[in-house]
């Protein structure tokens, strides 16, 4: 799902082979790859009152994983040794920003609407920012304070759902909070990931977080299985499940890794804002939500606050000395 930027360390492609190939091709397929992963909202939410969120995390992550596993078998030796000499460090990141994210914006869409959870998640590169001056040390300028103080305010607007008073009786919606922790939790992901620095091919990389996304996943399915009576998969569960596992799943997954191989991280990662436009298009096709003025009033916060933060970068030291 969206969520699924791989923020690797490696960002030196992308730039070369997209100026010898087709930008417009290249582009495509990062679009597309955020259809398909907007895609996975709506079949979450279409599918919340009959399958339990844990159970479509768990499976999601497992097929996908198992789908990519056989693409990098020619990889396989430097996976093992990394899982020897890292395996605890990628089980904790893998399973926060795949495995724990994700169950948590499920747990969100039983209780929210799909089109809210699209606007919220346009927040994480704001907090990956705000995290990374704390984590990395990076720059955080006067403008990028100002720019996250806005965004934060949208996405108040959008809880209270534009009424202060709600937020003074504490009437607040449970699944949006749920779905502003799964943010979190993928920016956090992106953060150590980038701090990691794991010396290993993009796609192979992403398996084995997958892979500890599985395990990660695995305590709470089988707590589901007990707790919950909807365990039992229907048809339209493994409808669902067949959608964000494979179309949404492992071809998102690959198909974004392509894009970042032809446009760079940074290009690629931007196209993340088009999944708000395209969750809130398919579910007013879907699902039948309607674009409320809350809904307009916290995203044109949250757009005010990204234009201040991608616009007004911070100057560096090394910038300032030069001028």
């Amino acid at each position: 799902m969206a969520i699924h930027v791989l923020a690797v360390h490696r960002d030196t492609v992308g730039t070369e082979q997209a100026a010898g190939g087709s930008l417009t091709a290249a582009y495509s397929v990062g679009v597309f790859c955020w259809l398909l992963s907007a895609g996975v909202y709506i079949a979450a939410k279409w599918v919340s009152s009959e399958m339990p969120p844990w159970a479509l995390c768990f499976w999601r992550v497992l097929i996908a994983w198992a789908i990519l596993m056989p693409i990098v078998y020619r990889h396989f030796g430097a996976m093992v040794a990394l899982v020897r000499a890292r395996g605890l460090e990628l089980l904790a990141i893998g399973g926060v920003g795949l495995g724990v994210c994700q169950g948590l914006i499920f747990v969100g869409l039983e209780h929210a609407d799909a089109t809210t959870a699209g606007i919220i998640i346009a927040l994480i590169p704001i907090i990956t920012m705000i995290l990374a001056r704390f984590i990395l040390a990076e720059p955080m300028g006067r403008w990028q304070v100002i720019g996250s103080i806005l965004a934060f305010l949208g996405i108040v607007v959008i809880i209270v759902k534009g009424s202060p008073a709600a937020l003074l009786r504490l009437d607040l919606n449970p699944g949006e909070l749920w779905i502003v922790a799964g943010a979190f939790c993928f920016s956090l992901y992106t953060v150590l990931l980038r701090r990691a620095k794991f010396d290993l091919n993009r796609l192979a990389l992403l398996v084995l977080l997958l892979g500890a996304a599985v395990l990660t996943a695995l305590p709470f399915y089988l707590s589901e299985l007990v707790s919950d009576e909807r365990s039992t998969l229907n048809a339209s569960g493994l409808i669902a499940l067949g959608y964000v596992a494979i179309p949404g799943g492992a071809v998102m997954y690959y198909l974004f890794n392509r894009s970042i191989e032809a446009l760079g991280a940074a290009r690629a990662g931007v196209l993340l804002y088009i999944q708000t436009i395209f969750i809130a298009m398919l579910a007013y096709l879907f699902l039948g939500e309607q674009l409320q003025r809350y809904h307009l009033e916290g995203a044109a916060l949250i757009v005010a606050g990204l234009l201040l933060i991608i616009l007004l970068k911070p100057t560096t030291r090394a910038e300032a000395t030069k001028a």
